[in-house]
């Protein structure tokens, strides 16, 4: 009981004192594209997209306090001229973590302009540059917290006095950029490229009234389809994330089931996996140690069918978190659909 108190305190001081906080991640960031970078704003073939997201974590090992993420977006894009175009979205998202009832939720508007760069109507090159801004609380829950002077030879006890902090919810702003690249040949041939930096206001989050910065995150990603066959496709993704010491590649790929001729079908069937690897660097400076870790394989499914898109995810972890308790992972489900409207142009974008 009381190693088990002893590592509440530790997750307690590791959540409120410390610098080292990471964003909300998910595995099919495909399916939640406005997270994922602001360039990716009002890239879409239709008129209309709204996507949602969900993620539980950690279920295996933490039981009812499992760490749970959501997140709900709405993007569109607006023609300016003949090939240009501006999206205009915005993305709610929450996220409840742990025993102490540790949440965030941030409420997001983010803007794009895509400029046609070179090619044809239906085969192009497009540049895209994007920002977002939000607001962002973060709280925990006062009565959930544990504190050493009510750790006694007997356990946790609740009628000992605590420490006491400033704030129990914090509010801040925060900003992000990105930029895109992406080259379209057909419907089932094209490719992607993008980055982002987000956090670049670097937002104090504390709770002890002591500054702890909000690390800078970088992100990059790519990806694509080709059309292999007239009924099958192959389509590679690949992610990298850096925040302060910590770091992430998520790479892989899924093959794509045409349900039909490949210039006329709208639906289609998914099966992938992917490899997320971690490493985490000491934040002390005079400390050179690394750790590289393999954290999960994930697998993927997705369904197509017109302008709707159905995802489903398992994280098989492969950490050593995994001989906590067997069979834990993370699932993740997502839903994405998009309205087209009058406007036809033809093929724009990827479809992600």
């Amino acid at each position: 009981m009381l190693k088990r108190l002893t590592l509440s305190y530790v997750l307690i001081i590791g959540v409120v004192f410390t610098t080292l906080a990471q964003d909300i991640h998910f595995s099919q960031f495909y399916m939640s594209p406005l997270n994922l970078n602001p360039a990716m704003t009002g890239v879409l073939n239709c008129k209309n997209r709204f996507a949602a997201n969900y993620r539980n974590q950690w279920a295996g090992v933490l039981g009812g306090n499992a760490y749970n993420t959501y997140s709900l977006s709405y993007d569109q894009k607006n023609a300016v001229g003949r090939d240009d175009y501006f999206g205009l979205g915005g993305t709610l998202w929450g996220d409840v973590a742990g025993e102490t009832r540790y949440g965030m939720i941030q409420a997001r508007v983010s803007g794009s302009y895509s400029k046609k760069m070179f090619g044809k109507r239906k085969s192009a090159s497009y540049a895209v540059i994007g920002a977002d801004l939000g607001v962002t609380q973060r709280s925990i829950g006062q009565g959930d917290l544990r504190w050493p002077s009510q750790i006694s030879t007997n356990g946790f006890d609740p009628t000992q006095a605590g420490e006491v902090l400033q704030d129990y919810t914090r509010y801040y702003p925060d900003l992000s950029l990105g930029l895109l690249w992406f080259t379209i040949k057909d419907d089932n041939n094209y490719w992607y490229l993008g980055g982002a930096v987000h956090h670049l206001n670097a937002p104090d989050i504390s709770f002890s009234g002591i500054n702890a910065t909000l690390y800078r995150r970088i992100t990059v990603h790519g990806g694509g389809e080709f059309l292999m066959t007239q009924s099958m496709s192959v389509k590679p993704f690949g992610l990298f994330m850096s925040q302060g010491p910590h770091k992430e590649f998520n790479g892989g790929a899924s093959l794509k089931f045409l349900l039909g001729n490949a210039r006329q079908s709208d639906q289609s069937f998914e099966l992938g996996a992917y490899y997320r690897l971690g490493v985490q660097a000491s934040p002390d400076p005079g400390d050179n140690s690394t750790g590289l870790h393999s954290d999960a394989i994930i697998f993927q499914t997705k369904f197509n069918s017109g302008q709707a898109s159905y995802g489903f995810t398992y994280d098989l972890n492969i950490s050593k978190l995994a001989s906590g308790k067997t069979g834990n992972g993370s699932f993740e489900f997502s839903v994405m659909y998009q309205i087209c409207g009058p406007e036809s142009r033809g093929v724009y974008c990827p479809r992600f």
